[in-house]
């Protein structure tokens, strides 16, 4: 295990230089100039260059990757060109809601989608199983702002149980949790299904059942532990996906977390913080897919690591 860790961890250093000549240059085709953002409109073209100068931005393109590498070995993630501010340290501050956000999130995709596709499996071909398909497809495909809006009307204006917008505290995340974990629990619940009907098929399940033993018990048992793998993979994808892609939901809900911060970054052109962010989000899912890989020994004792 320990030597599968450190290879997987060296390996993770090579991804990561890969993705930072990804992030460089697609920051670099963001249309717009820096230092016209700072200055404003009306600055002349000598202030301009001049402050081109200032932020390196008039160097050749490999001294600048060259250089936005070196920070990284150094754990320097650069410095906000508006704000002054080290962008590790935004990251920080901002972190925080992402994260609770996209546990929550997880948490509840993960309890009806697995729930929902299990009963779907044991329930096929009935009443129950094309309500639940039907559930989950109507999940994955409305849209998250759409979804957002519709909670907001009921939930915060109508009855008045959750605040409309802003952090105060994990109870004021549960609306943006459940916008998000909708089309993530119809893909789970999919996904189980498939797995679950596949796992019912299998022998040692039919043996199970003709020793008289309680269905609750044999799915319980029996059934989620070998049909649960793919759904852990999928439930890893998503956590880092939620992470990086809940811009949308913490517009609509004024969060002040990752989301916001890439739309403010997007929005002023400010390189150093869009390339210090996607790099973190990038390290992030990596780190989050290692973890996946690990688990899978602990759910099923057959997985060994060499």
């Amino acid at each position: 295990m320990r030597r599968y860790v450190i290879k997987r961890l060296l390996s993770l250093v090579g991804t990561l230089l890969g993705v930072s000549v990804l992030i460089f240059l697609m920051v670099h085709l963001i249309p717009g100039d820096p230092a016209t953002q700072i200055l404003g409109q009306f600055a002349t073209p000598e202030a301009i260059s001049q402050m081109r100068a200032t932020l390196g931005l008039d160097q050749p393109l490999w001294q600048q990757y060259l250089r936005f590498v070196g920070n990284l070995f150094a754990g320097d993630l650069g410095t906000s060109l508006f704000t002054g501010e080290k962008v590790w340290d935004q990251i920080v501050n901002r972190f925080p809601i992402t994260m609770q956000l996209a546990i929550l999130s997880v948490i509840i995709a993960a309890i009806f989608g697995i729930l929902l596709g299990t009963i779907a499996a044991v329930k096929q071909n009935t009443i129950v199983d094309r309500l639940v398909v039907l559930t989950s497809l109507l999940g994955i495909s409305a849209p998250g702002f759409w979804i957002a809006l519709f909670l907001i009307w009921i939930f915060a204006y109508k009855l008045a149980l959750f605040p409309i917008s802003g952090y105060e505290g994990i109870h004021s995340l549960l609306l943006p949790a459940i916008t998000l974990g909708m089309a993530e629990a119809g893909m789970i619940a999919r996904m189980t299904r498939s797995s679950m009907l596949e796992v019912i098929k299998q022998d040692y399940m039919r043996t199970a059942e003709a020793k008289g033993a309680a269905l609750f018990r044999i799915i319980l048992s029996h059934g989620l532990p070998n049909a649960i793998i793919p759904v852990v993979t999928m439930l890893g994808l998503q956590f880092g996906s939620l992470m990086a892609g809940a811009v949308v939901v913490e517009t609509v809900f004024s969060l002040q977390g990752i989301g916001s911060l890439a739309i403010e970054a997007i929005g002023k052109r400010d390189m150093p913080t869009i390339q210090g962010m996607v790099f973190f989000m990038a390290l992030i899912f990596a780190l989050t897919n290692l973890i996946v890989d690990l688990i899978y020994s602990r759910i099923d004792p057959r997985i060994h690591f060499d």
